[in-house]
């Protein structure tokens, strides 16, 4: 059995898959497996991945789904993983020649060690730039939370979990109408049980799109209210702070109201919370429809 494996949600990127694919032909450790969620693809994807298999550089397994959005694509790749070890590379992301190589050294030292779920490493850009910041040299394990809200890191990072912590978790909820869960309530779920090795290897180089981003994420809060009212509950029964349990109960205020959901308030993990942020969630709302009016 392979100890790791790449697993990457696709839909109708048959166009730029081969950039990940021909990343991972050139790894420097071929002790991996990669896993791809065809998540509805219309395209030409099951024929490429297919001359990929034929090809036999590398193990690839390939999974056709109906359309569930990211989080189902998710959902479904950790049924399916055996190995050990697991990271999501997107369909339009690559991976560094040593990636591989530099994650299955880092496996050495958390392989026994129950209190470490996986390993949180670096995005990058086309030209070498990290995303955001790096981690502070003296940090050598963290929650993420902790990672972003004590030590003030920024930017994407890259995750690769320990397969076996990942599976002690429920799944994300999968919405008929709906194709978006945000992929942090699972990383939140495991915060509270474990911590993870950081490094500032670079895991991962990213497509990383600038323009448009505060509006496409509008945008998804009125595509996708029930995914993110999901999420909005978990962070206000988990935040660690007053600010950020308020601004998630806006959130929630808000979003419950694109599903015209009368019994916001009392399925809230927070009910006088909730109640509180009313007038401020209405406000919210307002501004989102405002802005995304067509």
């Amino acid at each position: 059995m392979k100890t790791l494996t790449v697993f990457t949600p696709t839909f109708n990127r048959a166009y730029c898959l081969h950039q990940c694919y021909e990343s991972l032909v050139q790894q420097t450790n071929q002790n991996f497996r990669w896993l791809i969620i065809d998540d509805g693809s219309t395209d030409n994807t099951r024929d490429l991945v297919e001359s990929w298999i034929h090809d036999h550089k590398i193990d690839i397994q390939y999974h056709y789904q109906d359309n569930q959005g990211m989080h189902g694509a998710h959902n479904t790749a950790y049924k399916l993983i055996e190995t050990p070890l697991n990271v999501c590379i997107d369909s339009d992301d690559w991976a560094p020649e040593n990636a591989i190589e530099d994650i299955l050294q880092l496996w050495k030292k958390i392989e026994l060690n129950k209190d470490i779920a996986g390993i949180v490493g670096l995005d990058a850009d086309k030209n070498g730039n990290i995303i955001g910041s790096q981690i502070p040299d003296h940090i050598k394990q963290s929650t993420l939370y902790d990672l972003y809200h004590k030590h003030h890191v920024t930017g994407d990072k890259k995750l690769v979990y320990k397969t076996d912590v990942v599976k002690q978790f429920p799944p994300y909820p999968i919405y008929n109408d709906e194709r978006f869960v945000p992929l942090g309530y699972l990383y939140q779920l495991i915060d509270q049980k474990y911590s993870l090795l950081t490094t500032n290897a670079v895991f991962c180089i990213v497509e990383y799109m600038q323009d448009g981003s505060s509006l496409n994420i509008l945008k998804q809060y009125r595509r996708h209210p029930k995914g993110f009212a999901f999420s909005r509950k978990s962070r206000m029964l988990l935040g660690h702070t007053f600010k950020e349990r308020f601004k998630n109960a806006i959130h929630y205020v808000s979003s419950s109201m694109f599903i015209k959901n009368s019994a916001f308030v009392s399925e809230s993990p927070r009910k006088l919370l909730t109640i509180i942020a009313i007038p401020f969630g209405i406000m919210l709302h307002i501004y989102i429809l405002y802005k995304t009016r067509k």
